[in-house]
């Protein structure tokens, strides 16, 4: 079943993508919670046009998302936490703690678009994480995890 995307989906696509997806999962979930339309010719055709008159407005976000993502380069970010014994955390460090790290520094990013490589993290040490600007802008954007005095 062939669907044109009205928000973005995670592990699925982006507002205003066509995507091919199981008939029930479109059904019975996209389309009534209103994530989701039918791809038929005329929509697509819509859509087309619409794509077209987005362009423009497109880049200049992108050339934004462009700027922050070098301005999120050169900042280097260090979390402070509990240890306990050795160099474990008492609690741990996930996309949250980031996003108001990033806060602090003048950055307002979403934690939804924030996503710590290996998942939350337990222990000290320089981590990474991946921060999604835009659809065709993203981040590596290195960490540190240290010790609170």
């Amino acid at each position: 079943m062939e669907l044109i995307l009205k928000q973005d989906v995670e592990n699925l696509g982006f507002k205003d993508d066509i995507v091919t997806v199981k008939n029930g999962y479109g059904r019975n979930f996209l389309i009534p919670q209103g994530h989701a339309v039918m791809a038929t010719p005329s929509a697509k055709k819509v859509l087309a046009e619409t794509l077209k008159q987005r362009a423009y407005k497109e880049k200049s976000i992108i050339d934004e998302a462009e700027k922050t993502a070098k301005a999120l380069a050169e900042l280097e970010v260090k979390i402070t936490s509990k240890v306990g014994s050795g160099d474990k955390l008492f609690g741990s460090v996930n996309n949250i703690d980031l996003a108001d790290a990033l806060q602090k520094e003048g950055h307002s990013i979403d934690k939804k678009y924030i996503n710590v490589i290996g998942g939350n993290v337990k222990r000290l040490g320089k981590y990474n994480a991946v921060i999604r600007l835009h659809r065709e802008v993203t981040v590596d954007f290195p960490f540190e995890v240290v010790a609170e005095k």
